[in-house]
């Protein structure tokens, strides 16, 4: 999927005014998650992932990645929760299954519950 594809998307799943605020909350969800998840993992995401992925994995909740996300992305940790579900579904939907489930099982319970649908409810070990 194409930058330009993804940001559509994510603008259109949370209804931002604007590509510049898909922009920024892609961007923040994208290096947010890359230091949640383990470095080879975030290295075969999205290009924001790959240059987050240098940094140390850090192991935190949804109240952290919500937090982080809304300063990234100046806006309020309700609003951060609907950006990275709505990132979420779209990398669902433009990386390969395998990957998809990769992440998923790097994630803890909570901030799997932002997965789409099929992946959030799987029980993970």
């Amino acid at each position: 999927m194409q930058h330009d594809e993804m940001i559509g998307k994510v603008q259109a799943l949370t209804r931002l005014p604007g590509r510049g605020p898909a922009e920024r909350a892609t961007q923040a969800v994208l290096t947010t998650l890359a230091e949640r998840l383990p470095s080879g993992l975030a290295g075969h995401l999205a290009a924001p992932v790959r240059q987050a992925a240098e940094a140390p994995t850090e192991r935190f909740d949804l109240t952290t990645l919500a937090g982080r996300i809304a300063a990234r992305a100046g806006t309020d940790e309700d609003m951060a929760v609907r950006e990275a579900g709505a990132v979420f579904e779209v990398l669902d939907a433009a990386l390969a299954p395998e990957l998809m489930d990769h992440v998923a099982e790097a994630l803890p319970a909570d901030i799997r519950e932002l997965l789409p649908a099929g992946r959030a409810g799987e029980e993970r070990p």
